[in-house]
């Protein structure tokens, strides 16, 4: 059976991205084209200096490419202003950062019905976020702060919110960089069970070689150039 553009979640082309320094061109992309079909688990993977974050923020609808074509979940994104951008970013990709960014002086449940208030969801917010916490095994931390929580419980915090919007992709960025080992592969596991059981989209951005070979498939960058994905760990291996 032949493919479509609706496998792909996301279709990036030639994309580049040139930052000018002065009178200095410094080239982050030089050319990256890859796709990601809908429900893969993929980890993007390289140097620092690679890439990563530029691409994570042009994946993620943080930012535009200088030249190149970039499709998200069948919609063109690349030549979209700020406003719009933002409107996609908010229905169609859920974030997970190192450092949690979870508003402090407030609940756990009130930091997950963020992106429900930015779409301007009015009724049932509240449920969905309850539902969202329930999803990350939280339901019995609903109204404690950040603050209040173990690092662990922050991560399934951001990660509920990341999904309380049914967003095409997940994108997380190194979500186990301030978590120790057990506590960071609980994580994954959590990450790798909603993928399974809702189908969602999981981009993983990580130095970790334990946690990229946990992925069906690795994109490596360096120097702006992407090497295209290749098979990565006992996942990949059932496929």
């Amino acid at each position: 059976m032949s493919e479509t553009s609706m496998d792909w979640v996301i279709e990036a082309a030639d994309l580049t991205k040139v930052y000018k320094m002065g009178e200095v061109e410094v080239r982050a992309l030089n050319g990256v084209s890859f796709k990601i079909r809908r429900g893969e688990v993929v980890a993007i993977m390289g140097p620092s200096g690679s890439g990563k974050s530029t691409l994570m923020n042009i994946m993620g609808c943080l930012d535009q490419p200088t030249s190149g074509e970039y499709t998200l979940d069948s919609e063109p994104v690349s030549q979209l202003n700020d406003d719009q951008l933002a409107g996609i970013r908010n229905r169609k990709v859920g974030f997970v950062f190192q450092s949690f960014n979870l508003l402090s002086r407030t609940t756990a449940l009130a930091n997950v019905e963020l992106p429900l208030r930015y779409a301007g969801l009015r009724e049932g917010r509240r449920e969905q976020a309850r539902a969202a916490l329930d999803a990350v095994g939280l339901s019995d931390r609903v109204l404690h702060r950040p603050t209040e929580l173990s690092g662990g419980q922050q991560q399934r915090v951001a990660i509920a919110r990341a999904l309380v919007n049914d967003p095409a992709i997940i994108m997380a960025d190194e979500p186990t960089g301030n978590l120790d080992s057990k506590v960071g592969q609980e994580i994954i596991n959590l990450l790798l069970n909603l993928n399974r059981d809702r189908g969602t989209t999981l981009i993983i951005v990580t130095h970790d070689p334990n946690v990229g070979a946990q992925a069906q498939r690795i994109i490596r960058l360096r120097d702006g150039l992407v090497d295209n994905g290749k098979p990565a760990g006992k996942r990949a291996k059932k496929l």
